[in-house]
């Protein structure tokens, strides 16, 4: 058990009647421009279904059954270093319950976690061993959600991984820990594997990335790998091995055709801000558009069906977490302080991940990296590859999830 510190206070989810009504209002007067030969999304999201979401909202959704599942967990805010931090944190049920810090990434939140919670928490329930439980923390990423507002420039992925570790071990009193997270949050665990070895037992993330990723030095490129200058550099295609053929096709199509989004917040990102800030349903077609091309949403027949992986109620409250908040201002500096206050090795040793590294690799995520260079860059303990999810996998395919992180942790109990 830990202690908690007395900086930690307790948060209820609880958003006035007053802002929903002007949410509503907004939607219901929301100009949309004309949209036309964009059936299948090419000049971005498609109008029509556009207004079938505002249309569900404005008659069908309901946020507060949602607000009410939320707090059904115990969630605590804190303020490390000026930077405040929301967190939801739920004790796990078992003989020997390890933390775990799970950390979400960019277009997501902390419930996109809701489906894993409770297996992950309370094995026995669900048909588990209760000696794979785990207690769980939750947090919001700076800038993002209810860990808002933020008013502290610099805060990226590297700054993250420090206030997570003082979140875990001085305010939540553990003295080892497990991490795990993907896209940003992915980057935030390979900075605690990298950095915080002494303290964090083991890590698992669903995207592997460099940490110089989007800078034009790599410093952490491992012996004998290759790299381009592709995208901010990637390994090289001669480094890919058999068994991943088309990885590196689908890096350079991702970066061609769905990567304008990061290009902008890596330079203005107040600008979208003030326009996300303002008008819902922009901030929704934002959103929603991330989903459909992030996830893996592509049919057998070639088709996308965007909810084929996430119900309308997951992208409504998606929306509210984003619009409440006020907060795609300060989530998109995180893209622009990546570059601008750019990550620093802690140690020039290889392996650059020295705590024991799992990762899930999904095909259909938005990067595919060698595992080559991942020999090289983690220190690496499990490798598995998945043709079923994407980006977004503790959402869409909760049970492999579940799976991967009891099995792979077992080994640091």
């Amino acid at each position: 058990m830990s202690t908690i510190s007395s900086k930690v206070e307790k948060f209820t989810v609880d958003v006035p009647e007053a802002h929903l009504e002007d949410l509503r209002n907004r939607l219901r007067n929301a100009r949309l421009p004309l949209d036309f030969n964009n059936d299948n999304w090419e000049y971005g999201t498609n109008g029509r279904y556009l207004e079938e979401l505002i249309a569900y909202f404005l008659n069908d959704y309901d946020w507060r059954a949602v607000e009410a599942r939320m707090n059904r967990y115990e969630h605590f805010t804190t303020t490390i270093d000026d930077v405040p931090i929301h967190f939801m944190k739920i004790e796990g049920k078992g003989p020997n319950p390890k933390p775990l810090i799970m950390t979400h990434g960019y277009g997501w939140h902390f419930w996109d976690m809701e489906k894993v919670i409770e297996p992950l928490t309370d094995p026995a329930s669900f048909g588990g061993d209760p000696a794979d439980s785990f207690t769980l923390i939750v947090p919001s990423l700076p800038g993002h959600g209810f860990s808002t507002p933020l008013t502290t420039p610099g805060i990226n992925f590297w700054r993250t991984a420090d206030l997570w570790n003082t979140l875990m071990t001085e305010r939540l009193g553990y003295d080892r820990y497990l991490a795990s997270g993907g896209d940003w949050g992915a980057l935030v665990t390979t900075q605690l594997g990298h950095k915080y070895a002494d303290t964090v037992t083991a890590v698992h993330i669903h995207l592997m990335v460099q940490l110089s990723h989007y800078q034009a030095e790599h410093p952490d490129a491992p012996p004998g790998i290759e790299f381009t200058d592709f995208a901010g550099g990637m390994p090289a295609p001669s480094v890919y091995g058999p068994g991943e053929e088309g990885w590196n096709q689908r890096n350079v199509d991702f970066v061609a055709n769905e990567a304008g989004y990061a290009y902008l917040q890596l330079t203005k990102p107040q600008t979208l801000g003030y326009l996300a800030g303002d008008t819902p349903a922009g901030l929704w077609a934002w959103l929603a558009e991330k989903r459909r091309a992030w996830g893996h949403t592509q049919q057998p027949d070639g088709t996308i069906d965007v909810e084929s992986r996430f119900t309308k109620e997951e992208l409504a409250t998606t929306l509210m977490l984003y619009w409440e908040t006020n907060s795609m201002a300060t989530a998109g500096r995180f893209y622009y302080e990546c570059i601008h206050n750019p990550w620093r090795p802690s140690h020039d040793r290889f392996p650059v991940v020295e705590a024991p590294t799992g990762a899930a690799i999904f095909v259909n995520d938005t990067l595919l990296m060698p595992r080559k260079w991942a020999e090289g860059y983690y220190n690496l303990k499990r490798y598995e590859v998945f043709e079923d999810g994407g980006h977004f996998a503790p959402s869409e395919v909760p049970e492999t999830m579940i799976g991967e992180l009891r099995e792979y942790f077992r080994d640091f109990r």
